[in-house]
């Protein structure tokens, strides 16, 4: 019997929990692990007692055509990284790994090659994440390194969402 390897293991979990997410565009999976124990999970969607996208059936941004990327603001959803930051205490998350995953709504396919939004870099970097996970494709992913995101700071350049 051949397991399967770690990583793609927490990336399943993160594509599991994405199917409860409520965005109209894309829905995101996000799995915190520290020591290999899983600390949180989260996925997109409404704030706690508001409705979600897919109740009230549209999307502020897809209604504008902002973008992917762009005006966060407008979003009603909480991002799947800010539902397990949230959902997890800090001295959890130090060090730890976040494992992401995300389909498209319309679709129902993996929509690979994504990375955080600007808004969630700041989140899992202020968290003490030192990895995310990212799937590619069922088998392939993309590590990155969140100090990247101290030395390579788009921010200083204003673009990428700033």
């Amino acid at each position: 019997m051949q397991r399967r390897d770690k990583v793609n293991y927490y990336l399943d979990i993160a594509e599991s929990v994405l199917e409860r997410g409520t965005c109209l565009r894309r829905n995101f999976g996000a799995v915190i692990v520290n020591a290999d124990e899983i600390i949180s999970t989260g996925y997109t969607g409404a704030p706690r007692g508001r409705k979600n996208c897919c109740e009230i059936g549209t999307c502020t941004r897809e209604r504008l055509n902002i973008p992917k990327g762009q005006r966060y603001e407008l979003c009603r959803s909480v991002h799947a990284e800010a539902n397990a930051i949230i959902c997890a205490s800090r001295s959890s998350m130090i060090g730890a790994s976040l494992y992401l995953a995300c389909h498209d709504a319309a679709t129902d396919e993996l929509y690979g090659k994504v990375e955080p939004c600007a808004m969630c870099k700041r989140l899992i970097l202020n968290a003490g994440i030192k990895r995310v996970y990212v799937r590619n494709t069922h088998d392939e992913y993309t590590e990155i390194f969140t100090s990247d995101w101290i030395i390579f700071d788009e921010s200083l350049s204003g673009s990428d969402g700033y």
